[in-house]
């Protein structure tokens, strides 16, 4: 058995200008700007309220777009269930999977973003139910 949950909506923004990029989602979101990540300098977070899904802000040098996240305790096994749903893997990068959905969207299967899924995301069994 593994969880997951939808994480995090990432707003894909092929700028040069990053911060200019994050200030219009920020204002028109009516969200605060987080401290940036020194470890992530291609990301900015928008403020959320407990429970919500998150908000980033990405630079990207592919066409601007917004994607989704799904976080589970289980990568692989998240993966292998969606691929069984008709998603097919486009590429690892560093801890997550890219995926494209049968409808042509492109999302990513991550580790969890907002603390433990227990009790607090879907549980799947082998069979992906």
């Amino acid at each position: 058995m593994h969880r997951s949950r939808l994480s995090t909506f990432v707003i894909d923004c092929k700028v040069d200008d990053l911060d200019a990029a994050t200030e219009f989602w920020s204002r028109a979101f009516g969200r605060a700007v987080l401290p940036p990540d020194p470890d992530s300098p291609t990301y900015r977070e928008l403020k959320t309220r407990e429970g919500e899904t998150l908000l980033l802000v990405q630079k990207v040098d592919h066409p601007s777009r917004v994607h989704l996240d799904i976080e589970a305790d289980d990568i692989e096994a998240e993966v292998k269930r969606l691929e069984a749903l008709g998603a097919k893997r486009v590429e690892f990068i560093r801890r997550w999977w890219v995926m494209e959905a049968p409808t042509g969207h492109r999302f990513c299967v991550v580790r969890p973003q907002r603390g433990p899924l227990e009790g607090r995301a879907n549980e799947w069994d082998g069979e992906g139910r």
